[in-house]
């Protein structure tokens, strides 16, 4: 039996646009977003325990109670009625509360990786709709590319995406979701929002089917212009000045966006050049990167 994973990529993800079209009556809201996951990843490592342990390792943000790879195990360890255990140790790259998913992506990279060590033989399908109770974003990571997503972000179908390099920013501030979804500016966008305007091909009025290469053909597509922008991206900027700030520098160089609820900002190129250039002038007090988008999750073929 494989006794130890070592080095399992866990990569983040860029929302390419985001639209919240209504609020649910438990709360949530309704979404419209394109995922494309990115080459910044954090690294996991798996042990098996013969025991039912589940033991943490390495970086944590917040106490590991809440840390969503052990929750991941916890669960998929209950729901298989599994008497295995495991040891995690994870090396953090993606930075926490960016809008960069890389809590979902640890989730979901240890789903993967226990349904191996385990030996559950579980189906992606099966993963995924444990994955929902983890987070709105974990089901994606299980995808094997870029995709469409819908309801709270968990209804999920293949999206045409053109291979893209980002230039990618974060400002290093911290941007609360929960704040934002609660703000009294998206309450009057939702007033205005006319759901019409969202065909159920996942393209509004102002996107294009990609022209570039990586597209997959028969699904929906996004192009690199305008495509929809960030709903989200308007509240944040008047509220967290250094996000605003990031926005502008980018926008010196190309479309700028913001991926999620904030606070990371990013901008797509053609080329790796250009998405250097784009960060090379950036403040020394933010984070910076030129990413690659991934067409294939690394792990797609476990």
């Amino acid at each position: 039996m494989t006794r130890l994973m070592l080095g399992l990529p866990a990569p983040a993800k860029l929302n390419l646009f985001l639209q919240v079209i209504g609020r649910r009556a438990d709360g949530f809201h309704e979404l419209r977003t394109a995922f494309v996951a990115i080459d910044l990843s954090d690294t996991l490592d798996f042990e098996l325990l013969e025991d039912d342990r589940i033991e943490r390792r390495g970086d944590l943000v917040g106490p590991v109670e809440q840390d969503l790879a052990a929750r991941a195990a916890r669960v998929l360890q209950q729901e298989a009625r599994c008497d295995l255990g495991v040891r995690i140790d994870l090396v953090k790259r993606i930075p926490s509360g960016g809008g960069l998913g890389g809590g979902s992506s640890d989730a979901a990279t240890t789903l993967i990786a226990l349904n191996r060590l385990w030996r559950l033989n579980w189906s992606r399908e099966q993963l995924a709709a444990l994955a929902v109770r983890l987070g709105a974003d974990v089901a994606f990571f299980l995808q094997p590319g870029p995709a469409l997503g819908e309801g709270i972000g968990e209804r999920l179908s293949p999206l045409a995406v053109p291979v893209r390099w980002y230039a990618l920013i974060h400002p290093q501030v911290h941007v609360s979701t929960a704040e934002i979804f609660k703000s009294p500016e998206l309450t009057v966008h939702l007033k205005q929002t006319k759901i019409q305007n969202f065909p159920k091909d996942g393209r509004r009025a102002d996107e294009t089917a990609p022209g570039g290469g990586g597209a997959r053909s028969g699904s929906p597509g996004i192009g690199a212009g305008k495509s929809g922008g960030n709903d989200l991206e308007p509240i944040v900027r008047r509220r967290v000045p250094e996000v605003d700030a990031a926005l502008r520098y980018l926008a010196g160089f190309g479309e700028a966006r913001m991926t999620g609820s904030g606070a990371c900002v990013f901008a797509a190129f053609e080329t790796e050049a250009q998405a250097q250039r784009a960060i090379a002038g950036a403040p020394a007090r933010w984070l910076s990167w030129a990413v690659s988008g991934l067409t294939e999750h690394p792990l797609a073929s476990w």
